[in-house]
């Protein structure tokens, strides 16, 4: 058993907000409220008994956009690597994407990476791709795939840029009843990736990658989404055109759901001058202007989701010349204290928002049964001080491509609990 005393819990699918003590067995939470552990009650030696004074219990954060690089490209990151990133972050589910060497556009190569995601302590989910080998002309056997518990469909990584065969993968997608993933960025308009078109890449003098590739290919999946009805996610949403896009859709009645990295409501393009290729990602990281747009569309509900979009690389691989340099940067272990430091502190949003934006709302994306703390529900939680400041680094993944390294962030993960069992504690406790 594990007993949880004095906790502030939060959980935003209940509207719950109020200190409680949590009782854990067999892998199920058995008892929530004041009163539930008595003073002096008998324990045997496996108990553990945890005093969460200062510490707020949530549900185990939901990330639906992680790169645990296997098959194929493991020196960067494995799903065993991964899955400790995730939990020391205090992510118990994740959802990876299926842009592996092979892809997962196959029934196999989807049971490998269960059979390895099984073997971690949390719950690591898998997308398949929409179209066979990641080549965008035809789809994938999305049937089958759902049938061997393909979680949704991506090709992340990978713009759709045939519409007709995006409208059939809506309409397969919308009769299984899971969620399309869709990479927003036209290649045609894009001369160098990774740098923001603007300011900053003209300081370079290079060209980069413009609002409209992304703003083009959000507005022709929101309406597709309005018309067959699917549920589709608009990936790291960095554009303020974009996130006003997904709005209009929502006001339509299509079922968009929009998300957003720490990085994009974080950082502008000036990043790129101070940390080089660590600054450098797809989409990029764009002007203040839609930092902010980004960040009041996390306030009126217009992006519904935090996600990391956790993209590891060597540190030979960052080191190359900024346009040789691979795009993206890590995420799960930094996330939280992002939205603590950045969201909450800073008046944006509230700790309830904040973790509705991380917990229930991608597990509703995903049809998922998490992102909840309820009697008889599963003991998924995460214990976190969000008064503790610390500093970013000395990364549990493999990889360590991260323009936050070394920053000050207030929002320390102390515990994260899955199916009832400690993945995950804080070396100081």
């Amino acid at each position: 058993m594990i007993w949880i005393k004095n906790a502030h819990v939060i959980d935003p699918a209940t509207n719950t907000e109020q200190d409680m003590d949590i009782c854990i067995e067999d892998g199920m939470i058995v008892g929530m409220g004041t009163g539930q552990i008595p003073s002096g009650a008998a324990t045997s030696k496996e108990d553990v008994v945890i005093d969460a004074s200062g510490l707020i219990a949530a549900p185990g954060l939901v990330d639906v956009h992680v790169h645990f690089r296997d098959p194929g490209l493991t020196y960067k990151e494995d799903i065993q690597t991964g899955a400790r990133a995730a939990a020391k972050g205090g992510f118990t589910t994740v959802v990876c994407m299926a842009n592996t060497r092979p892809p997962v556009d196959n029934a196999d190569t989807l049971e490998y990476v269960k059979k390895e995601g099984k073997k971690t302590g949390i719950n690591v989910l898998h997308a398949a791709a929409v179209s066979k080998g990641l080549k965008g002309r035809e789809l994938t056997d999305m049937e089958e795939l759902a049938a061997h518990g393909a979680a949704g469909f991506t090709d992340d990584g990978i713009p759709l840029m045939d519409s007709e065969l995006v409208k059939k993968a809506m309409e397969k997608a919308a009769s299984l009843n899971l969620p399309l993933s869709f990479h927003e960025e036209d290649p045609a308009l894009i001369e160098n990736n990774g740098i923001n078109h603007g300011a900053v890449s003209d300081r370079l003098g290079i060209y980069g990658s413009p609002a409209e590739a992304e703003d083009s290919l959000v507005a022709r999946d929101c309406m597709l989404a309005l018309h067959t009805k699917a549920a589709v996610d608009i990936q790291h949403i960095s554009s303020a055109a974009s996130v006003r896009m997904v709005r209009f859709a929502k006001d339509l009645g299509a079922d968009v759901y929009a998300e957003v990295t720490p990085h994009h409501f974080t950082l502008t393009e000036e990043a790129v001058l101070s940390h080089g290729s660590l600054a450098k990602m797809n989409p990029p990281l764009r002007t203040e202007e839609d930092r902010l747009a980004v960040i009041e569309g996390l306030k009126n509900g217009s992006i519904d989701i935090i996600a990391t979009d956790h993209a590891p690389h060597s540190t030979e691989e960052k080191a190359r010349p900024l346009l040789e340099a691979p795009s993206g940067i890590i995420g799960l272990e930094t996330a939280l204290g992002l939205g603590v430091t950045t969201l909450v502190r800073q008046g944006h949003l509230t700790m309830m928002q904040l973790l509705e934006k991380m917990s229930i709302n991608p597990a509703k994306l995903y049809r998922l049964d998490c992102g909840v703390l309820k009697t008889g529900g599963m003991a998924d939680l995460v214990l976190f001080d969000p008064e503790e400041e610390w500093t970013a680094g000395e990364y549990v993944s493999k990889s360590s491509n991260s323009p936050f390294t070394g920053q000050k962030l207030f929002g320390k993960v102390k515990y994260t609990i899955c199916k009832g069992k400690i993945v995950y504690q804080d070396e100081k406790d």
